[in-house]
């Protein structure tokens, strides 16, 4: 408490009391002194009650100012609050690891879109023919599959930042490779097929490896944020990297695309030089060093057998993706459906883009994600939510709905992926995630490809839109029929600061 004037020692002290025996005992008292003492008593009350009634009025005057300063600090603390829970949760950004990995991330994810765009647009140059540029199916999904397990186990055995390295630096090679060839016009389109199949073979060893290192560089409460930052970084390339391809190809040659992909990568090279050790935690055998062969691989698939979290999470993945992943109707859908053109135009670009544009909206409001516990429930919403979304793009007749709906269900995909990755790095054992993330690579590419063998066909004999329906019918049929049968999955809660997961 404060000292007011009329408080503590500068309160004027009044002389000794009548009865003390330290007061001279007379037998007269004139009528001077009598008077005299009065009017001291007097002026000491009368300057005691002023200072006292001055400071009463000094306290209220600071109540009445302080007021509208208490008020306005607590609105600013509700909008801060308001703006932390609504907006996608920094907090993994305070790490100096994470942050340099994820700022690294933004320039390489747009840079690599570049290269995705670049490589069809090369192949359709050297030959004409679109047969060819469908090859690039073929030869990007068998190294991603055969490598994204293997790098998973390869990731479980050595130091993570020495194989992010390796395998960064194979990518940014063979991009100098693409535009060799590129600018030079040497070499034929098997020769670029076959550096687009070994660059998806890095790629393949990279991701699973860069998702099993995110929990060792932040706490496992702060893994849905970092989820979340990561795959609005990724759909943010996805919409702005095709953007800036068609941009630049006419200005600076298609060649010069991969050359700025390769320049893209340093800095992700230079993010992943700033980490620290992250060597194997897998305990060696006998003395050597883990084997990554297939037994590794195979042991991988068993441990998600006997976790059901992991393989429940595994399996809405699929059914979500391989039921509703839409994307073979968006052209017939296009053209029939909302009068555009089926090859091309405004219309075929919106229904593309919405999916992605939903996942950014999704990722950007995703501050809320951090507060959820019940996480196992979270995802079979989330999916619900795509698969709804999926199902009412179907039935409408409006672009404008139609693109709002698939916004939706992209946003309930970037949901359900923040927390099955969550739960993947978290229930993993350390010694085993460079492994899961190789099968979650896999599930997330095979989905939408299982996806377009069946919506193809049914397109063809009952129409692009209620194959679209009933897509996302099915998922959502699917994923309660998966979690009937697996009701721990429901039961699953992530963990808290300091806590575990259960």
């Amino acid at each position: 408490m404060r000292n007011d004037p009329g408080d503590g020692p500068t309160r004027p002290v009044p002389g000794p009391d009548r009865d003390s025996p330290t007061r001279p005992v007379l037998n007269e008292t004139t009528a001077e002194e009598t008077t005299a003492r009065t009017a001291g008593h007097g002026a000491g009350h009368g300057a005691d009650h002023g200072a006292g009634h001055t400071a009463a009025h000094a306290d209220t005057a600071t109540t009445t100012a302080g007021a509208p300063t208490a008020r306005v600090r607590s609105l600013t603390a509700r909008l801060t609050g308001l703006v932390r829970s609504t907006f996608a949760d920094t907090t993994p950004l305070r790490t100096p690891a994470y942050r340099r990995l994820w700022l690294a991330g933004i320039v390489t994810v747009i840079g690599a879109q570049l290269s995705v765009v670049a490589v069809p647009i090369q192949i359709y140059e050297l030959t004409g023919s679109s047969a060819y540029v469908g090859l690039t199916g073929l030869f990007g999904l068998v190294p991603l599959v055969v490598f994204g397990l293997w790098g998973g186990a390869i990731a479980d055995a050595v130091d993570r930042r020495v194989m992010l390295l390796f395998t960064g630096s194979g990518i940014a090679l063979t991009s100098l490779a693409l535009w060799v060839v590129a600018a030079s016009g040497t070499g034929d389109v098997w020769f670029v097929l076959v550096l687009f199949a070994l660059q998806s073979a890095m790629l393949a060893m990279n991701q699973p490896t860069r998702s099993a290192v995110i929990p060792r560089l932040i706490p496992p409460d702060q893994l849905p944020a970092a989820n979340a930052l990561n795959m609005t970084v990724v759909q943010v390339g996805a919409v702005l990297g095709p953007l800036l391809a068609g941009i630049l190809i006419p200005l600076i040659g298609l060649a010069t695309l991969y050359l700025i992909d390769a320049i893209a990568l340093l800095a992700t090279l230079w993010a992943t030089w700033r980490l620290p050790p992250l060597p194997s935690s897998a305990p060696a055998d006998g003395g050597n060093r883990q084997k990554v062969g297939l037994r590794a691989v195979v042991d991988g698939f068993r441990y998600v057998g006997m976790h059901r979290i992991l393989l429940v999470s595994f399996l809405v993945d699929v059914i979500a993706m391989g039921f509703g992943m839409p994307r073979v109707v968006f052209p017939e859908m296009a053209a029939t459906t909302f009068g555009g053109s089926a090859e091309g135009g405004i219309e075929q670009g919106l229904l593309f883009a919405a999916i992605p544009l939903g996942m950014v909206a999704g990722g950007v409001l995703s501050g809320w994600l951090q507060r959820v516990r019940r996480q196992g429930v979270a995802v079979v919403v989330a999916i619900c939510v795509w698969g709804g979304g999926v199902a009412v793009f179907g039935l409408t007749g409006s672009l404008f709905l139609a693109v709002l709906a698939l916004a939706v269900a992209g946003a309930g995909d970037l949901v359900s992926s923040v927390y099955r990755s969550s739960m993947l790095q978290t229930v993993a054992t350390d010694e085993m995630r460079g492994r899961m993330q190789g099968v979650f690579i896999v599930v997330v590419a095979g989905g939408p490809r299982l996806a377009d063998l069946w919506h193809g066909p049914t397109a063809e004999a009952v129409g692009p839109g209620l194959t679209a329906t009933l897509g996302g019918l099915a998922v959502i049929v699917g994923t309660l029929v998966v979690v009937w049968r697996f009701p721990e999955f429901l039961r699953y809660r992530g963990p808290v600061a300091g806590g575990t997961a259960g």
